[in-house]
């Protein structure tokens, strides 16, 4: 069955936490009513339990805003509105799945956790040939993130109950498109092996 390796993505303060930047466009409230948090810890407590690999990836960017992508429609508010600076509580994991002492914790400046990071090297030196992806947002990062580690010869999984997007239709939609890439799973099937 191959080693697995649990990847959070973005559950971050400034998009899952209410008061949080991005949250207002509908993240929160969608990863609310769904449940993810609940569910991430819960695949973050069971990869803990059976010392499978646990990765925290946050998206941001430095003081001065110096690998901000101006072009983007994702990142373009993010300079002129102070969002997703590195090392303030916006970029923070959320309390609920927060990085215990000695977890990796990855910052990515795009969407993708594998655009210039070491998250592959990271993973190929533990062993890790099967990714259990969990985070937000469904549409972006989550289908980012599933489709490179696809082409990269991982095996994905994505655990349904424990990623969202900014509103359910986009979240069908993309649950739909990683179907054809990735299989589409829970944390209890995923973890229960």
């Amino acid at each position: 069955m191959g080693r697995p390796a649990v990847i959070l993505m973005d559950l971050i303060n400034d998009v899952v936490h209410p008061d949080g930047s991005y949250a207002k466009e509908g993240y929160a409230e969608q990863v609310a009513a769904r449940g993810v948090l609940e569910r991430a810890a819960a695949a973050a407590g069971l990869a803990r339990e059976r010392n499978i690999p646990l990765v925290h990836v946050t998206v941001g960017f430095s003081a001065g805003y110096p690998e901000w992508p101006a072009h983007s429609p994702v990142f373009a508010p993010c300079r002129d509105e102070k969002r997703l600076q590195l090392g303030t509580w916006g970029t923070e994991q959320h309390e609920t799945v927060r990085p215990h002492p000695g977890e990796v914790l990855i910052a990515k400046h795009r969407l993708s956790p594998f655009h210039g990071t070491a998250l592959d090297v990271l993973l190929r030196a533990q062993g890790v040939d099967r990714l259990l992806l969990c985070g937000v947002s469904t549409d972006l990062v989550v289908l980012s993130a599933a489709r490179e580690a696809h082409d990269r010869d991982y095996r994905v999984e994505v655990l349904e109950d424990a990623v969202a997007a900014a509103d359910p239709a986009l979240h069908r939609a993309a649950v739909d498109l990683l179907a054809r890439t990735a299989t589409v799973t829970s944390v209890d099937q995923a973890l229960s092996r």
